[in-house]
């Protein structure tokens, strides 16, 4: 549905509410006993402790009316149930992919993927690996490489593409390790560890030139592509008269296949799914499914859930729908600014990211300044959200213990989609009014214990001080 003009400069939601979740209060003396038993890790505080809960996008959003309809006409059959039909038809509508393989979330996707096309040794290009991809791929003994342009890596710079893989980095890499070695290039849209940022058309072009002469694939982590679509419909030129869909069905055609946490833009709260134009990478992948998954016909979903996706996806590309979604978190971006919060710039679809090295510049990157923001954002508020810094992509020397930072020290503010309404946002940012005034007072953090992979789910954090 295309966006109407309005003569209003107030945007409101595009939806009805029409059931609601209670929320409850706490005391700050109450969240302080709470983070103390979770050994400050937020991952690890129960829903019910939390007010306003900006840990993630992924699954927290609210399911529409014709989702729910949609759930009620889940067909539970094993094998090739009308459920997988009717959301293999929307996937290929939208995506245009040959095979559709779901999965019953976007980190099995990933992980089916890598598993088939990856071996010790193989490099895989990203613009930005988020923390599944990467882990995904270095679980295989594989390297992830990170090749997002250098304005990317700049939280002040201003940029309409800030997603984009630097093409130069992309061709030098391909010389240095061959492309034998190279069996995919992913790009990630929007590039979620980059600060939810865009990828432009002509980045993606660009992209699919250099990997055509070497033959090397192009995979999209597309999980956020509608938001990804919508921003190109806004800053590039020649696509303001083109439609979501058709904007997203363009980008596709570039690629070899995607994986999708339909958690994000599947507006659901479960799902995922794998694609590929191959045949014989569908066929090891299935085979691969089959055996940690599901039938290929369900792939770990109950057919209700794969009639919810099937609908997701198709009101996701629905550009009021996107309209309110990013004028969200613009206005959320825009007062955190008003207030001398340093973010990441601009403002990205999904969430906003404050830059909490230069927020905190008493606390060193190993001390980790995110966690300590997003420690005192629930302190004082009961606001959960995630440190995407050192704790999440510092690299550990698995043999002297010695640990390199991480190049930002983001804290993610992710906004669950149809959730909040804007009575919560100002709620938020009152909250970092209040935090604004004490900031030189926050201390570190350390961490007393981890596990080898993804340690910001399950470590154990205390003060420094």
């Amino acid at each position: 549905m295309e966006q109407k003009e309005s003569i209003f400069r107030t945007i409101i939601e595009p939806f009805v509410i029409k059931s609601v979740e209670p929320i409850k209060m706490t005391t700050r003396l109450e969240r302080e006993e709470i983070l103390k038993k979770a050994n400050y890790n937020l991952f690890k505080v129960n829903a019910q402790d939390v007010l306003i809960d900006l840990l993630t996008d992924s699954g927290t959003g609210a399911m529409s009316s014709e989702q729910w309809a949609a759930i009620m006409r889940g067909d539970e059959s094993y094998a090739g149930s009308q459920s997988f039909q009717r959301f293999e038809a929307s996937v290929k509508d939208i995506f245009g992919f040959k095979h559709v393989i779901p999965t019953h979330q976007g980190r099995a996707a990933e992980r089916i993927l890598f598993s088939v096309m990856c071996q010790k040794g193989s490099v895989v290009p990203n613009n930005t690996h988020f923390d599944t991809t990467r882990a995904n791929v270095e679980y295989q003994g594989a390297k992830a490489l990170d090749l997002v342009i250098e304005e990317g890596k700049d939280p002040k710079k201003i940029h309409p593409f800030k997603g984009n893989m630097d093409v130069e980095k992309l061709k030098t890499l391909i010389e240095k390790n061959g492309s034998n070695n190279i069996p995919l290039c992913m790009i990630t849209i929007t590039n979620n560890s980059g600060g939810g940022q865009p990828v432009s058309m002509q980045n993606v072009k660009q992209v699919k030139a250099v990997l055509s002469k070497y033959g090397i694939p192009l995979y999209f982590d597309a999980a956020r592509f509608a938001e990804n679509a919508y921003f190109i419909k806004e800053r590039e030129e020649g696509y303001k008269e083109k439609s979501i869909k058709e904007i997203v069905q363009e980008m596709m055609k570039y690629g070899d296949g995607c994986t999708m946490s339909a958690k994000k833009d599947g507006m659901v709260n479960i799902g995922g799914f794998l694609c590929t134009n191959n045949d014989l990478m569908a066929q090891k992948q299935k085979d691969l499914l089959i055996l940690t998954e599901g039938f290929p016909t369900y792939g770990g979903l109950a057919g209700r859930d794969l009639d919810a996706l099937a609908v997701g996806l198709q009101e996701a590309l629905d550009e009021s729908y996107l309209h309110y979604r990013v004028s969200e978190t613009r206005y959320l971006g825009e007062h955190l600014t008003e207030i001398g919060y340093p973010i990441l710039q601009p403002p990205g679809g999904h969430a906003i990211y404050i830059d909490a090295k230069e927020l905190l510049p008493h606390i060193p990157s190993l001390q980790y300044p995110g966690q300590s923001l997003s420690v005192e954002m629930y302190i004082a508020g009961g606001i959960r959200t995630v440190e995407i810094g050192s704790v999440m992509f510092g690299k550990v020397n698995q043999k002297t213990g010695e640990e390199t930072p991480s190049e930002m020290e983001l804290v993610r503010l992710a906004l669950p989609r149809r959730t909040h309404t804007q009575s919560h946002i100002d709620y938020v940012i009152e909250v970092m009014k209040e935090i604004f005034k004490s900031k030189s007072k926050l201390a570190g953090y350390r961490i007393k214990k981890q596990p080898p992979f993804l340690r910001h789910f399950t470590a154990n954090f205390e003060k420094t001080t």
